[in-house]
């Protein structure tokens, strides 16, 4: 076994850092912030001049080629610093790059690729129903209709982060109703956002706050056939590999959170004095220290195994939920010790702890509840269905 990342990676790891210093380090998140419903274009840009946007992508349709566990290296860098802010990098990366490139025919991967590569094109997920949560399938009420050189898709997706400044949306609906089950008849489609008949709105949250995560309407929009990702009726089945992705890149921007945690923990622990003494040298502040650094090699080695397992053509859908639940639960935890560590600074807006907690609370509940996620981790060693 070898457990290290390649010179190659990791000559990658500390180029990604040394911009990440330069160009965004902790308190421009900070300052990002604070315009909640603006999203940070320039930054996305400033990923797009680096190179960024194309990890992972063949280098024959534009991109830099990679593996997923380059980007796992790249988003862990990115969000030790931008914290949630990194998922301007994530979604891009499984949304359009990987969605793309896993099942996109020749002509939609040199069609799409090379503009994702370029970072001239954003791409959102739109998957979750307002009704069902994480009840996907069996709350599905957006439908597309088979018409004359396409589809009509109306319904409505909420939490489809970035919708609101994409280009296009990797949408699922329910193209046949009826189907035996219902991981059959539904399709994916690349939906234009400027579509007549779609509309987004942003929702106000409590972390991430200008990534923007938005509902949308789609009332009779038009798609084309060339539009639609992979074989009609089939998406489930296909999309499998997106949500994976999705939760390896997920669990490593948690990690990288879980980092700058640490970062923070030990610089302020080393500058703050209590009771004539180093506040480091307080027992059960260690203790929570010591806690972080065990979760962070946890999350470490599940979320690397998950992300080698994935770019090996392995399943990992059992590997991705695990890193799932132990980066996003040892994230919370980290950045509340963490608060509690600062004290009342920790509660304040101007430190990073705050930030960080509020950001990495979300990913214990999506893009799949860590409750759920259990179900599907039991039962794939055996036990029947809970649900």
């Amino acid at each position: 076994m070898d457990f290290s990342l390649t010179e190659e990676q990791e000559d990658f790891r500390r180029m990604v850092r040394t911009w990440v210093e330069k160009e965004c380090p902790k308190d421009v998140a900070l300052e990002l912030e604070k315009n909640e419903f603006q999203y940070p274009h320039e930054l996305f840009g400033k990923m797009a001049d680096a190179g960024f946007h194309g990890i992972a992508i063949d280098e024959e349709y534009g991109g830099s080629g990679g593996t997923e566990l380059d980007q796992v290296v790249l988003i862990r860098e990115l969000s030790r610093s931008l914290g949630g802010i990194a998922w301007i990098w994530g979604i891009n990366a499984f949304a359009g790059a990987k969605s793309v490139g896993y099942y996109g025919t020749e002509e939609q991967k040199r069609r799409f690729l090379p503009e994702i590569a370029a970072g001239t094109k954003k791409f959102a997920i739109a998957v979750t129903e307002p009704s069902g949560g994480t009840d996907l399938l069996g709350a599905m009420k957006t439908t597309a209709t088979k018409v004359d050189g396409g589809w009509t898709i109306t319904g409505q997706k909420i939490w489809s982060t970035q919708a609101h400044v994409a280009d296009y949306l990797l949408l699922l609906a329910r193209s046949d109703k009826d189907v035996e089950k219902k991981t059959q008849g539904t399709t994916l489609f690349l939906v234009p956002r400027e579509s007549a008949g779609v509309e987004t709105r942003q929702i106000p949250k409590l972390g991430m706050k200008n990534v923007g995560s938005c509902e949308v309407f789609l009332d009779d929009v038009f798609v084309p056939d060339d539009l639609v990702l992979g074989e009609p009726g089939q998406a489930w089945y296909m999309l499998l590999k997106t949500l994976n992705n999705e939760r390896i890149m997920m669990s490593a921007l948690a990690l990288g959170i879980l980092d700058g945690v640490i970062e923070e923990a030990m610089r302020y622990l080393g500058e703050r004095h209590v009771f004539g003494k180093p506040l480091g040298q307080v027992q059960i502040l260690q203790h929570y220290v010591a806690d972080m650094l065990i979760a962070q090699k946890s999350s470490e080695l599940l979320i690397y195994e998950a992300a080698w397992r994935q770019s090996q053509g392995l399943p990992c859908g059992m590997e991705a939920n695990m890193a799932k639940i132990v980066a996003s639960e040892g994230a919370v935890t980290a950045a509340d010790r963490g608060i509690q560590i600062f004290g009342g600074m920790g509660y304040a807006l101007e430190t990073q702890m705050q930030r960080y907690w509020r950001d990495a609370r979300l990913y214990r509940i999506g893009p799949i509840a860590n409750e759920m996620a259990r179900n599907s981790i039991a039962e794939m060693a055996g036990l029947p269905r809970s649900f």
